[in-house]
């Protein structure tokens, strides 16, 4: 499997599809990349040869914020908006969707299982 930043990308699919596992990268950052490269994007990414990767990482690195930088952002961010008490931050904080979406009936997945009430009597 190649290796681009410390991630190892799928080698049977095709290059631009492989990119997208890195933490970051998109469907049009990866055809960006391949187009400052001169990749075709249908080639399969053990086609690559060395310079190829070489020359995908190094743009990657000095054009893009990706996996632990950009994780740490995202936290960071998150973080920051817990601390000074906005709306959205609370919300994060009580692990509720913070978009604005509606929670009477949706939202199991940020919320959980719903409780259980009552119960079984004998």
């Amino acid at each position: 499997m190649p290796r681009i930043l410390g991630v190892d990308i799928p080698h049977d699919k095709r290059i631009e599809a492989s990119l997208r596992y890195i933490y970051g990268i998109g469907l049009t950052s990866s055809q960006k990349i391949l187009t400052l490269v001169n990749i075709d994007g249908n080639r399969r990414a053990k086609d690559l040869s060395d310079d190829e990767i070489a020359k995908i990482t190094s743009i990657i690195q000095s054009n893009y914020i990706t996996e632990g930088d950009l994780r740490r952002d995202v936290t960071q961010n998150v973080r920051r908006l817990m601390d000074i008490g906005v709306y959205r931050g609370l919300r994060h904080r009580k692990a509720l969707p913070v978009r604005g979406q509606r929670t009477k009936t949706n939202s199991r997945t940020r919320k959980g299982r719903k409780p259980s009430v009552g119960g079984k009597r004998k």
